[in-house]
């Protein structure tokens, strides 16, 4: 008989890391510094490719739109995906700054930060997102403006494909992609030992108090992801004229699956079939609007990187400006574009966003352990949103069923007599 070879999930990995690197930690503070050069190993790998590969990502995401067949309902998608997006982000920064998940932590025990270079008026604030040379934002790593630069060359590789009926370099940008993907991934398998040398380095410095940080942050998490949603139901329901508790119900079963698996992926095919039999919205529109959300519309990590990075200045006690602030929530809204879709994504999306507000990459290193957790609520909000949002065009476009919306609660009607 062949022996059966049990196979540890790299989110358990990393959570046993977790574990292991607080128990190193506490036990023999003395090794502490010898392991955090592992865990920076392991962030200089991620960081060497991300500015690439964001760039990338952005590119082939906008390139793949096909400018004919949106006209319109393109225009309302992207007003909708970029509203929902921003908001999101707003609702993180504010309950970071009410319930302060990140403090308590002594500031001399994290050492020194670089602080954060606030623009001294709105103009200013404004050109700084404009790039005067690609190159060396890219060097910089001014995220920013390496995303407003994809999404003028991918709108305009969309143009290209669409008049002179050539997609070879946009096909080039995608090959490339998963490449880069493939590298991504290969890095991500190092994680658990990154990971580790992270915790246990922190833990050396900071004592256990970093566990009640981590709690707060999860909790304040949680919140803000139940009071977006709630809000969001209300303004679906409210804007489409439908039952608030009619919506909920309906959009039950999607919910559930996409809090428990984690993966905006594995919920893609349960959207569309959900958003057609249970909400009614046409074919026309969820088949377009779905799978172009998946990639474009993450208001569940636009809320956790804006949550994040206020949490991080705040266990840093690194004083956060309006113009800070500003930026942390364009920053959170555009990082969402062409999100990565690989293992620890949410991860490779703050170690990138952390450079451009002045906050240590390591100090991802607090909120690693409970990826898997934050990944619930994340994908949540990435999906939810994203069915309404198609309900909402759907609506608009005079493309929804509402026979097929409320035969749902008929059929259970029927079922319970």
């Amino acid at each position: 008989m062949k022996k059966r070879t049990v196979k540890i999930s790299l989110t358990n990995q990393i959570m046993v890391a977790t574990i292991l690197g607080i128990f190193w930690g506490v036990c023999l503070p003395s090794f502490g510094d010898q392991l955090q050069v592992i865990g920076d190993i392991f962030l200089r790998l991620i960081q060497m490719s991300v500015v690439v590969l964001v760039m990338g990502s952005v590119i082939e995401a906008v390139g793949k739109l096909d400018p004919k067949e949106l006209g319109g309902i393109g225009r309302k998608v992207f007003l909708w995906f970029t509203g929902s997006t921003i908001v999101a982000a707003v609702v993180g920064l504010l309950f970071a700054l009410i319930l302060k998940p990140g403090t308590g932590i002594d500031r001399n025990t994290l050492g020194t930060a670089e602080t954060m270079a606030s623009v001294d008026t709105l103009e200013d604030l404004i050109l700084n997102f404009i790039p005067v040379n690609i190159i060396q934002a890219m060097v910089e790593q001014n995220m920013i403006q390496v995303i407003i630069f994809s999404l003028l060359f991918g709108f305009s590789l969309s143009l290209i494909k669409d008049e002179k009926k050539n997609s070879l370099f946009l096909d080039l940008i995608t090959s490339f992609n998963h490449v880069l993907l493939k590298m991504i991934s290969l890095i991500m398998k190092l994680a658990p030992l990154g990971i580790f040398g992270l915790v246990a380095s922190l833990v050396q410095d900071t004592g256990i108090r970093v566990l009640s940080m981590l709690v707060n942050f999860l909790f304040t998490f949680a919140v803000a992801s139940f009071v977006f949603l709630f809000f969001w139901f209300v303004l679906t329901a409210f804007y489409c004229k439908v039952s608030f508790i009619r919506l909920i119900k309906n959009m039950w079963r999607v919910s559930v699956i996409s809090f428990t698996t984690t993966s905006s992926a594995v919920s893609l095919p349960f959207q569309i079939e959900d958003g057609k039999e249970k909400l009614g919205i046409s074919d026309r529109i969820n088949k377009l609007v779905m799978p172009l959300a998946m990639t474009l519309n993450s208001n569940g990590l636009a809320l956790f990187l804006s949550l994040a990075m206020v949490t991080i200045a705040q266990t840093y006690h690194i004083h956060l400006g309006f113009a800070d602030f500003l930026q942390i929530i364009l920053l959170s809204a555009l990082a969402c574009l062409g999100t990565i879709v690989v293992p620890g994504g949410g991860l490779v999306t703050l170690a990138t966003v952390l450079p451009m507000v002045g906050l240590p990459t390591e100090s991802i290193a607090l909120l690693a352990g409970i990826d898997w957790f934050s990944g619930m609520f994340r994908t949540l909000l990435n999906v939810v949103p994203d069915m309404t949002v198609a309900m909402i065009v759907a609506h608009d476009e005079d493309q929804l069923d509402y026979e097929v919306f409320n035969k749902v609660t008929r059929d259970l009607q029927k079922l319970k007599t």
